[in-house]
């Protein structure tokens, strides 16, 4: 199934219903008394406590296991890819394997302005000049205005990516977005999510195999070489790390 927009759903709960329940998703799964839970744990939870339709994932098409493992608990559910207007053609490739082998719908997100206007206003490669302001208005602001109407949200951020991700709780209440953020693969390790993938033969992006752990925009997005910080081909050579959107 695929979407070029965010269909019509209930009415979300009020800021303070889902701020408490963030708030005690984060108790039930990571207290102190017992081990972690387990992405598949925290996804039954998200089931048990909120609709299908009030539940996005966000997924840059590195890969598809948080779309898989989501949709094991949330069948249908939508998958929000944020179209820059910059991918590579091998994530365009990945999003249509997602489309077609995963119960999911695909909801293409884009920016106000297309590459094109961007230039007309900024000047062309804006990436270039300004990377800030270009993962603003091609990123950013498309996915928060997505969200808008949700009630929760699902991410693929992992604390072994990089030191500003070590501390990442498996579930949270985002103020800057308002609603609940979820991230189930917290504690997976990369191999965990290749191993994951190959487990259940779900959609990688063939850019995986050449050099590219961490795969974002094609002209700020370089290959790795083995050993390196798996995020250090973003932004190669800038002191950007983030594109802003898990700040």
């Amino acid at each position: 199934m695929s979407a070029t927009a965010v269909g019509i759903r209930p009415a979300r709960r009020s800021t303070d219903e889902l701020r408490a329940l963030a708030e005690r998703g984060a108790i039930e799964l990571q207290s102190r008394q017992r081990d972690e839970a387990s992405p598949a744990e925290v996804v039954a939870w998200v089931a048990e406590n909120f609709a299908v339709s009030q539940a996005a994932v966000a997924c840059s098409m590195a890969d598809a296991a948080l779309p898989h493992l989501v949709s094991q608990g949330l069948p249908g559910v939508d998958v929000l890819f944020l179209d820059t207007g910059y991918h590579f053609a091998e994530t365009t490739f990945t999003r249509g394997e997602v489309e077609r082998e995963l119960d999911v719908r695909i909801v293409d997100v884009t920016p106000a302005q297309t590459v094109r206007e961007q230039d007309a206003e900024f000047g062309a490669e804006l990436f270039a000049r300004d990377p800030a302001l270009c993962c603003a208005r091609r990123k950013v602001e498309p996915l928060q205005r997505s969200l808008a109407g949700y009630e929760l949200w699902f991410t693929g951020v992992r604390r072994d990516e990089s030191p500003t991700r070590t501390d990442t709780p498996l579930i949270t209440w985002d103020e800057r977005n308002g609603l609940v953020k979820v991230n189930p693969v917290a504690a997976w390790t990369f191999d965990d999510l290749i191993e994951y993938a190959t487990v259940h033969s779900v959609p990688v992006n063939p850019l995986i195999a050449n050099g590219y752990p961490s795969i974002g925009c094609a002209p700020c997005t370089k290959p790795v070489a083995a050993g390196e910080d798996p995020r250090s081909g973003r932004w190669a050579g800038l002191s950007k790390t983030e594109c802003g959107l898990h700040l």
